[in-house]
């Protein structure tokens, strides 16, 4: 071999160790700051000043302001926000005080329900308000990464899809498209109040909140160990249309 493509061949050689040095040092950083996919940075692990300062409460608290939230909204007195500034603080990142899966329903909205600001509720919604895979990887990520000291499964008054379960049941009534997908995740509630005194509409709907957070109670290992180490509560209510409370079931 020549002395200039021996050379040329050193000198590729140590240009390649120095690129694969620095970009394993850059990759490290990335992967310690969360930017990168490996595992995540817990709330724990974080040592920076959360956002809002004010969300860094316990269970119960954060169960105490929520039920305040609620009282606000159904009397009229929500709070007036500046969404300028919450904008601003949150570029950096965010520490929500609850989670809430909720039903899609347009009618139903936690953030107003609960007079929440920007950044106070990490929102999971689905028509049924039932625990999907996705929705649990979502609440596993804002407990775990997050912080979030409390879940609430909300359900309401005339839910569409529990309507859809129980015609789906009794009435064998056949929905078009992916809808029997819903109605067949809510029917193991709506079976266990079928023969139950009541309206079954409202039995149904407070059934299947009890489910959801007895669902959530057992997911392992990321919800379970906060319930263990008493940084997490799990909730459920049934939200009133006609007046906006929620009334805790579970």
């Amino acid at each position: 071999m020549c002395k200039s493509c021996d050379s040329t061949s050193s000198a590729n050689t140590t240009d390649r160790r120095r690129f694969l040095r620095i970009a394993g040092l850059g990759a490290g950083a990335l992967l310690l700051s969360g930017a990168l996919p490996g595992r995540f940075v817990t709330a724990a692990e974080k040592t920076a000043a959360p956002p809002k300062p004010q969300n860094a409460i316990n269970p119960d608290q954060a169960l105490q302001r929520l039920i305040a939230g609620n009282e606000r909204y159904v009397s009229g007195n929500s709070d007036t926000h500046d969404f300028k500034d919450e904008r601003e603080a949150l570029v950096s990142g965010q520490n929500p005080f609850v989670a809430v899966l909720s039903c899609s329903d347009s009618r139903i909205a936690p953030e107003y329900a609960f007079d929440t600001a920007r950044g106070d509720l990490f929102a999971i919604r689905v028509a049924g308000n039932f625990v999907t895979g996705e929705g649990l990887a979502s609440l596993e990520y804002a407990v775990a990464v997050l912080g979030a000291p409390l879940i609430l499964v909300l359900g309401h008054e005339s839910c569409g899809a529990i309507d859809a379960g129980i015609k789906a049941l009794k009435d064998s009534t056949v929905f078009p498209g992916h809808i029997p997908k819903l109605t067949e995740a809510l029917k193991p509630s709506i079976e266990k109040v079928l023969k139950q005194p009541g309206d079954l509409m409202e039995n149904a709907t407070a059934q299947n909140v009890k489910d959801s957070v007895q669902s959530l109670k057992g997911a392992t290992p990321l919800i379970t160990d906060a319930l263990d180490k008493g940084k997490l509560k799990i909730v459920g209510g049934v939200y009133r249309l006609a007046t906006g409370k929620v009334e805790l079931i579970a």
